[in-house]
């Protein structure tokens, strides 16, 4: 069976679920992350253009971002269907402590530290932060 999965050359990749921000926070991984920008596909360009409350048209029923060549997706949940992300994290994986400590401050900022940015028995630099989006991210930075 593996190597079925292998032979379609499959990929995984993240799909997060945003109050309303998704734009903002995507830029802010642009800036932050130097994440290239995907495909954006806003509610009014879509077939639920007109199920969305006012304000939503131009909200991002889909869109994506591509990060040390990953891609993370994510979309703006309606009202009422937003869900707090719960039971992962997004890692990323650094090198250099300068560099680790320096993306955990962007992410911390306007966020919330879930476990500081220190030297652990297994890496340079490890910690914990969930952003000001309310997405959950691990630094780590092996020795």
């Amino acid at each position: 069976m593996l190597a079925d999965v292998a032979a379609l050359k499959t990929e995984l990749s993240a799909s997060i679920s945003f109050g309303g921000d998704c734009e903002e926070a995507f830029k802010f991984y642009e800036d932050v992350l130097g994440a290239k920008p995907g495909l954006i596909f806003r509610y009014a360009d879509s077939p639920m253009a007109d199920v969305v409350p006012d304000g939503w048209e131009t909200k991002i029923m889909h869109g994506s971002v591509t990060i040390g060549g990953h891609v993370l997706e994510g979309a703006d949940a309606p009202p009422g269907r937003y869900e707090e992300p719960k039971g992962f994290s997004l890692s990323l994986h650094v090198r250099g402590a300068s560099e680790a400590e320096r993306l955990f401050q962007l992410l911390a900022n306007g966020g919330r530290v879930v476990y500081p940015i220190e030297k652990t028995f297994w890496s340079e630099r490890f910690g914990m932060v969930i952003d000001r989006f309310g997405i959950p991210w691990m630094i780590n930075c092996e020795a």
